[in-house]
């Protein structure tokens, strides 16, 4: 047995594979390896909120599998770890970071964990995120939840933000604590630790993964994706989660359901290709050596083989965009997850949660409850002119004014925007994006760009995406300190 966990710092799918295939390393080896590599580290960052208690015996019974049929798929034995809203039917609970769920139990398995397990992955533990995926007050921190406390980010524990609210999946994976992780995203959830990790995040297509079993923000944006330490992995891991569900009819637009979509992972996918930079409306949040990282970043994409276009024009760019439409969907979403609970769960209602939050403001407060608040004062019916006529805005301006007038107007295949400054307009019009390192400032922080396109054409964004990375490897490990 493999006894120095340290080895897996930045192994990739592929190369865990080589070693179970071969019968150097075993699957019940490697998730022991895994938690103790979470038991080394986690403490200073905090990202995993619980461990699958049954991890060690599922990896032993898939490595008794493989001996007798050999491998179900490229996860066959590979530890995952999932975010703390995505429901497990097992010893974990799923509580989206709230105490009101600390004890919560999924009645089933979301389509997410059916998918990973049909595929033999182990899934190995949860991460902390930002409570109900910072959907809950104004100016709660990223990473930050009453029931997991605060992730840090690896690259510089409480000096750097973390991103969220994929918080715990994003430095879990940064730190090397597992092979990937899967996040959830309505708006920038994904792409924005992913950035701030040095990870490649993949935002789908809304209707490329199910959103079954998921606690809820907003169903025209909310999204499972991959995030992973390189391209190829987060591809890998797309390919199992992709697929229809009866549950969700979203899923039945998908056209590419059944897509292995590591044929997609081309080094020279940038040749030829029209990239537009979106500049104008994005660059300014960010800080002058942020800006000069995007800038050099850039000057490699130029190298490429791509024809790159700088500061194309985005109508909506500068737009103030509301969080309106997420305001009323919460609320009938949050209320149809909750009633499916066991009777057990003290809450049933988004106002059964409001309530169970008061009674101890201290502990479930820290930040307040404003945006729950804002949500429970909606009717909850969607029947509201403001929720149809800001969809409707929403919408329009994402995808006529936005997206699909650059991609159009240029004649792109993808556009690239500064660390994950568009994520909001591709939630918005339910297109796919995907974060990929892209250096890191004097300090040492991390910087990421993202691609994004319109509905479906991961494909293209994943041979954008994987040539710029195989054309850079700007990614690097932080400097991790045991407990």
């Amino acid at each position: 047995m493999v006894q120095n966990y340290e080895w897996l710092e930045e192994v990739t799918i592929h190369q865990l594979q080589e070693k179970l295939e071969s019968g150097d390393l075993t699957s019940k080896e490697l998730t022991l390896l895994y938690l103790r590599r979470i038991a080394a580290y986690d403490k200073k960052i905090n990202s995993v909120l619980e461990v699958n208690p049954d991890a060690l015996q599922i990896a032993e019974a898939l490595d008794a599998e493989r001996k007798e049929k050999g491998p179900r798929s490229r996860l066959h034995g590979i530890p995952i770890l999932i975010k703390d809203n995505i429901d497990t039917f097992d010893k974990m609970h799923t509580s989206a970071g709230s105490l009101a769920l600390k004890d919560s139990f999924a009645p089933k398995d979301s389509f997410v964990a059916e998918q990973l397990r049909k595929a033999g992955a182990v899934i190995i533990g949860k991460t902390n995120m930002t409570e109900w995926a910072n959907f809950m007050a104004i100016g709660m921190k990223n990473g930050y939840s009453s029931r997991g406390g605060q992730v840090l980010n690896p690259y510089g524990p409480g000096k750097f933000d973390v991103g969220g609210s994929s918080s715990g999946s994003g430095a879990a994976i940064a730190a090397n604590l597992a092979a990937a992780a899967v996040g959830t995203e309505t708006s920038g959830s994904i792409l924005n630790p992913s950035c701030k990790n040095s990870l490649v995040g993949i935002k789908p297509t809304v209707g490329l993964i199910s959103r079954s079993g998921i606690i809820p923000i907003a169903h025209s944006q909310d999204t499972a994706g991959p995030m992973a330490r390189t391209v190829e992995d987060a591809v890998i891991l797309l390919s199992v989660l992709n697929g229809m569900d009866e549950q969700d009819p979203i899923t039945h637009t998908n056209p590419i359901s059944e897509l292995d979509f590591t044929k997609h992972l081309k080094k020279d996918g940038l040749k030829g290709k029209r990239i537009g930079i979106a500049v104008n409306g994005f660059i300014e949040f960010l800080t002058k050596e942020k800006r000069k990282v995007f800038e050099d970043a850039m000057e490699v994409l130029k190298t490429t083989g791509a024809e790159v276009i700088d500061n194309i024009e985005i109508p909506s760019a500068k737009l103030q965009w509301s969080y309106d439409v997420l305001t009323y969907e919460f609320k009938p979403g949050l209320n149809a997850y909750l009633s499916r609970l066991h009777s057990s769960v003290p809450v049933r209602t988004l106002a059964d949660v409001i309530e169970f939050n008061k009674q101890d403001e201290a502990k479930m407060l820290k930040y307040g409850q404003s945006v729950l608040l804002e949500s429970e004062a909606t009717s909850g019916t969607l029947k509201e002119t403001k929720y149809i006529e800001t969809l409707a805005f929403d919408q329009y301006h994402a995808k006529v004014q936005g997206l699909d007038f650059a991609l159009n107007k240029y004649n792109l295949d993808a556009i690239v925007f500064p660390a994950d400054e568009g994520s909001i307009i591709s939630a918005k019009a339910g297109y796919p994006s995907i974060a990929v390192p892209a250096g890191y400032t004097e300090a040492g922080e991390p910087v990421g760009i993202t691609f994004a396109r319109n509905a479906f054409s991961e494909p293209v964004l994943i041979e954008a995406a994987y040539a710029y990375e195989q054309a850079t490897k700007f990614r690097k490990p932080p400097l991790l300190e045991k407990e």
